[in-house]
């Protein structure tokens, strides 16, 4: 009995999360290209519409030519790092969602996603990260008005 309650949780967010993102524009950028086609498949399937960049330089280009609500990017890459890439997503339109994801690297994900939460990121979650996880933070992200203070 349990089990099938938290199924029915489990059910339930994933519908709240296809309601919330679908039809929404979503960029996502990580240098990793499976992490990246596994959430653009979680994103599509959701409903949202998705745009993938292998790096931050190539991110801000797509986002500057075709402007997303969200914004889910990695903070270690190759060309443009994740939080430099924040602080020009935010300069370009503040009311953009930012998700910032981080493995690390020779210093604990923490540091980084708090120093992402510092520069604009609006939630952090760190790899290796449930997809569904990041899905919900989604589409929580985006039923919260613009300038509120969110996960």
């Amino acid at each position: 009995m349990h089990i099938s309650v938290l199924e029915d949780q489990a059910h339930s967010l994933a519908r709240r999360s296809e309601a919330a993102l679908a039809g929404q524009k979503v960029l996502l950028i990580d240098d990793d290209i499976e992490l990246l086609r596994l959430m653009a498949a979680r994103f599509h399937a959701a409903g949202a519409q998705v745009e993938l960049a292998l790096d931050g330089q190539a991110g801000l280009a797509r986002f500057k030519a075709r402007p997303a609500a969200l914004v889910v990017t990695d903070i270690i890459m190759p060309n443009r790092e994740g939080i430099e890439t924040i602080v020009a997503l935010k300069r370009a339109n503040p009311a953009t969602r930012i998700i910032a994801i981080s493995g690390g690297y020779r210093v604990g994900p923490e540091d980084f996603l708090a120093l992402a939460r510092q520069v604009g990121a609006d939630a952090a979650l760190a790899k290796p990260l449930r997809l569904a996880a990041l899905l919900a933070m989604a589409a929580g992200l985006l039923e919260t008005p613009s300038g509120a203070c969110a996960a």
